[in-house]
């Protein structure tokens, strides 16, 4: 097929436009340093990016093939196919994968990403502006008046200093009634349009709480405010029980994944309006919530009155549901007839991103060492099922360059870092790297290794940060007890792991209080992997304690 050509008219420029693919858009459209590549609608697409996106800290995921929520004008100088003062660049939608690679390229540096589920490529734009030196120039078509180019107004990129995902968990009960259901909507949407959605602003779904949660939109189907603010005016009310426990459980569960458009390294927020009280049970929800590192704000509306008071089957549901009860993440509103007067003071209050303590759980925040033992006695196939044991410690924790690390030393009478805590940023890379350590065969002299470990692999961070899971089959050919302590002084938390011969005494010394908790003991190397699960609790009953 012959491509067909348009010319568009503009002031002192020609576009002419290539439309060989039938799918590509005649029309350059405008979009703004931030808008990302699950913005666009269309198959192929060509865009026009402004100048100077290079200094602007876009943000672009991959090299060559770019994960769809990249900037687009970021990935394109990336690709050297536009410069720092703009230009246009055809997209090109493509399906998710794994693995998108960093690298930096044209003063832009990429970052990696294990997966995503929608890509896009870059061509260089079939339209090449041709600039005329008269500013006269015009396009006649059968004496007609050129008509100007149909280029959709660039949309707001939205608030930059409030980048977080929120799920909107509202009421839709008999409980609330429909006309204080229209007035919860007419809150909700005050509060987006004072939040400032946008592709690289805040990100918001929503939830509907009522007999069973249902959700109406997720994180990535409206990332322009006229769009959001449309979908939310809307809304059907629903009516039957106020099973707010439900919803957060449901919000919870499936809310901020990837696939869902939650965004890596995000704040989770989920924002539950509540008009009375709730007809269930918040604490299976409110658990599931702190352990995935959602912030839950709880928003009551028209407390119980002193007589009502009887009817309410837990008077503390509020500090219950929040995973800090320290006031921050409670708030309290009259009647759904005063609320405007509340959207800033909430909008500030959801976008103080320090005030987020939530968003750190130990799944996301830890940095665990391995400190593992292959002396001769251990054996090659024992060794083996010692590396399957911790890599099913790792798979428990969310490893990233933004979240949990893990690294290895193993020990002899000599000492051997396999890996530390910054060579590897995606989970299945450092589970490989984890199971394909070489077995060293020699003596045992742990204290050493312990001295090793905590220089070679550890950096000074927060309380309950650091751990060091020791696994050993044998008693220690020098002092373990000083390693040990000049370890914890250092803010490492250690667990011992024991197998066959290792005495109990050592373990003991080398592990951190309370001893009994941070002290495991098998016979056989095919009883470690019942441990995995008693390790995490551990490690996140620590993080939390100390957090």
């Amino acid at each position: 097929m012959s491509p067909d050509f348009t010319l568009l008219p503009r002031p002192g420029l020609l576009f002419l436009i290539c439309s060989a693919l039938g799918s590509v858009s005649s029309v350059p459209q405008l979009v703004t340093c931030g808008w990302q590549g699950l913005d666009l609608t269309g198959a192929h697409t060509v865009v026009l990016c402004p100048p100077n996106c290079g200094q602007q800290g876009v943000t672009v995921f991959g090299t060559g093939t770019y994960a769809s929520i990249s900037s687009i004008c970021g990935a394109a100088i990336h690709r050297g196919l536009v410069s720092p003062s703009g230009g246009a660049v055809m997209v090109h939608k493509q399906p998710g994968r794994y693995q998108y690679v960093a690298s930096s390229s044209n003063g832009i540096q990429s970052r990696a990403l294990s997966s995503w589920s929608s890509s896009f490529d870059l061509t260089k734009a079939a339209s090449v502006p041709l600039e005329l030196t008269s500013t006269n120039t015009t396009v006649k078509q059968e004496n007609k008046a050129p008509k100007k180019p149909s280029v959709k107004k660039a949309l707001t990129g939205g608030n930059k200093d409030c980048q977080i995902d929120i799920a909107m968990v509202i009421d839709s009960s008999n409980n609330i009634g429909q006309r204080r259901f229209n007035l919860q909507k007419n809150f909700v949407t005050k509060l987006a349009a004072m939040l400032k959605v946008g592709p690289t602003g805040p990100h918001m779904g929503l939830v509907q709480a009522s007999g069973s949660p249902k959700t109406e939109f997720s994180l990535s189907n409206y990332t322009q405010p006229k769009e959001l603010l449309f979908a939310i005016k809307e809304l059907a009310f629903l009516g039957g029980d106020t099973n707010t426990g439900k919803a957060i459980m449901h919000a919870s569960e499936n809310f901020f994944t990837q696939e869902k458009g939650g965004r890596r390294g995000h704040p989770k927020v989920m924002v539950v309006l509540v008009d009375g009280w709730p007809s269930d049970n918040l604490d299976q929800g409110a658990l599931l919530a702190k352990e995935s590192g959602i912030n839950v704000f709880m928003v009551s509306v028209a407390k119980p009155s002193p007589e009502e008071l009887s009817m309410v089957q837990d008077r503390n549901f509020m500090k219950k549901a929040v995973c800090r009860d320290n006031g921050f993440f409670n708030y309290s509103i009259s009647s759904w007839f005063t609320t405007t007067k509340h959207v800033k003071p909430l909008a500030q209050r959801l976008c103080m991103l320090d005030g987020l303590l939530c968003s750190k759980t130990c799944y996301n925040s830890v940095n665990i060492g391995f400190l593992i033992d292959g002396s001769s006695s251990v054996g090659v196939d024992s060794f083996r099922q010692v590396l399957e044991f911790l890599a099913g410690i790792a798979r428990s924790f969310e490893i990233s360059d933004i979240g949990a690390h893990i690294g290895a030393v193993q020990f002899t009478y000599e000492q051997r870092l396999e890996f530390g805590m910054t060579d590897y940023f995606n989970k299945d890379d450092a589970i490989k790297a984890l199971k394909n350590i070489y077995y060293m065969n020699g003596g045992t002299a742990t204290g050493e290794a312990i001295t090793y470990a905590t220089k070679r692999l550890f950096r000074r961070t927060g309380p309950g940060r650091n751990f060091l899971i020791i696994v050993t089959d044998g008693q220690s050919y020098d002092d373990v007890v000083t390693p040990a302590l000049n370890a914890q002084k250092e803010g490492i938390i250690i667990y011992s792991v024991g197998v066959a011969w290792a005495p109990r005494h050592d373990l003991e010394s080398m592990a951190s209080d309370p001893k009994d908790s941070h002290t495991l003991f098998t016979r056989d190397f095919s009883g470690l992997t019942d441990f995995i699960p008693a390790l995490v609790r551990g490690i996140c009953r620590d993080f939390a304690e100390n957090n």
